[in-house]
C-alpha cells in the first residue's frame, strides 16, 4: 500500500464520519450542514484530483503498512477533531463568521487544486523549475491553499484545538517545503527564482 492509500482512505471517511457525528448528536443545524458541504466537497475534489493528476510523490512512496497507519492515517485523523467539536458543541456561527470561512475556503481550494494541476501538467511537458502562474510569487501555493482550507474549518469550529492540530501539520508542511527547496537548488536558476518568490 502506497502513501496515497492512507491519505485517500482518510478523505473517503470524512463524509461518513461527519454524518455519524450529526446523527449521534442529533445536530443538523445550518452551521453543521455548511461544514459538511465544505469538508465533504474538499475530500471529493481530492479524490478526483488523485485519480486525474496525482502527486507522483504519494504514488511512488511505499511505507511499511504499520508505518502508514501510525504515521499517515492516525495523524490525518486529527482533522476529525474539528467536526466533532463543532457538532458536539452545537456551534451556531454568526453570518459574518460563515462569510469569512467561505471566503478563506474558496481561496484555499483555488490555490490548492489549480497549483497541483499546473505542476502536474507542466512537468509532463517540461522538467525543471516552474516559475510562472501560481508559482511566480509562491514556491508552494498548494501548501498555502491547504493551510487556508483547514484554517477555514478551524475558524468555523470556534475552538482552539483544531488550530493546534493544524499547527502540528504546518510543522510537517514546512519541513517538506524546505526539503523541496533543497532539491530545487540543483537548478542554476533557483537562486534568481528565490529573489522573486517566497517559501509560502
Amino acid at each position: 500500500m502506497n502513501t496515497l492509500f492512507f491519505i485517500n482512505l482518510h478523505k473517503i471517511l470524512v463524509i461518513p464520519v461527519i454524518l455519524f457525528f450529526m446523527w449521534y448528536y442529533q445536530n443538523s443545524s445550518m452551521t453543521t450542514c455548511i461544514y459538511l458541504s465544505l469538508h465533504g466537497t474538499y475530500s471529493i475534489l481530492w479524490l478526483v484530483k488523485e485519480s486525474t493528476f496525482p502527486d507522483q510523490r504519494f504514488v511512488t512512496e511505499f511505507p511499511p503498512t504499520w508505518a502508514g497507519w501510525l504515521f499517515i492515517f492516525v495523524p490525518l485523523a486529527g482533522y476529525y477533531v474539528t467536526p466533532y467539536l463543532l457538532i458536539s458543541n452545537n456551534v451556531n456561527a454568526q453570518p459574518w463568521l460563515i462569510c469569512m470561512t467561505l471566503s478563506i475556503y474558496i481561496v484555499g481550494i483555488y490555490l490548492h487544486y489549480v497549483s497541483d494541476a499546473q505542476k502536474f501538467y507542466t512537468l509532463r511537458l517540461k522538467k525543471g523549475l516552474i516559475t510562472d502562474g501560481l508559482f511566480k510569487y509562491s514556491r508552494n501555493p498548494n501548501y498555502l491553499g491547504e493551510i487556508l482550507i483547514y484554517t477555514a474549518f478551524s475558524i468555523l469550529s470556534m475552538h482552539w484545538l483544531p488550530f493546534l492540530v493544524l499547527a502540528c501539520w504546518c510543522c510537517f508542511f514546512i519541513r517538506n517545503m524546505l526539503r523541496k527547496d533543497r532539491s530545487l537548488s540543483r537548478h542554476h536558476a533557483f537562486k534568481e527564482y528565490c529573489k522573486t518568490s517566497r517559501l509560502l
